[in-house]
């Protein structure tokens, strides 16, 4: 009997020379899940953070321990830190649209309150994102034949750490066959990075009948 993976497809869907694109990892139920986004902008002139806190609800501010206002959406699922100068962060949406809803109900709440509400820039400038492979990875050989981008001390890090040259992120790769981008800008970057970074990590399958049981895992402790 041929023994087919746990996504329902056999091993010798790997070996063809199709290139690797993200409707075909689709089909071997590899998809790129965003976990963060990180973005910054800036007001074009100083706000009264402190005043601003005292008239918006959901916000949070503590001077003495932290010196930006918070005010944390509930859809969608973000939060907002403002300092006095008038920059911010937006952290913890999990797409391009929640950073950009997120953006406008702030901007919605300053012309309320009658502030300033024009920008003077702002960019998404890091996603998150994560992915299972659906195979075991042997991380020993990926760290000694790509050692130029790796970084691997299983002493200190369950995770085999890639540096992608273009576009310039980062992989963490651990041997359960998961993975963490980061440092990439849109959603398609993610994608562009994972179609290309799949048959790499392909060569460093462990099959099953191999598996060495020693090899730990505990990436379930990171994401």
């Amino acid at each position: 009997m041929t023994r087919t993976s746990t996504r329902g497809h056999g091993d010798d869907d790997y070996d063809d020379d199709a290139p690797w694109t993200t409707e075909r990892l689709s089909e071997h139920g590899v998809t790129l899940h965003i976990v963060n986004m990180l973005a910054h902008g800036s007001l074009r002139s100083p706000i009264d953070v402190k005043q601003l806190a005292l008239q918006v609800r959901n916000a949070d501010y503590t001077p003495r321990g932290f010196n930006a206002l918070v005010i944390r959406f509930q859809t969608p699922k973000a939060s907002l830190l403002v300092y006095r100068s008038g920059k911010f962060l937006i952290v913890g949406s999990k797409s391009e649209a929640d950073t950009h809803q997120a953006l406008d109900k702030f901007r919605s709440i300053l012309k309320k309150l009658s502030y300033p509400s024009d920008l003077s820039k702002f960019t998404i400038a890091n996603v998150v994102g994560s992915a299972d492979l659906g195979f075991k990875v042997r991380l020993e050989g990926l760290a000694r034949e790509h050692s130029r981008f790796c970084t691997y001390e299983p002493e200190l890090f369950p995770g085999l750490i890639y540096r992608v040259v273009k576009p310039k992120c980062t992989l963490l790769v651990f041997v359960s066959g998961k993975i963490i981008i980061t440092g990439y800008k849109t959603r398609e970057e993610g994608e562009d990075v994972l179609c290309k970074m799949f048959p790499v990590l392909l060569q460093y399958r462990i099959r099953m009948e191999s598996f060495d049981s020693d090899e730990s895992d505990d990436s379930d402790g990171v994401l």
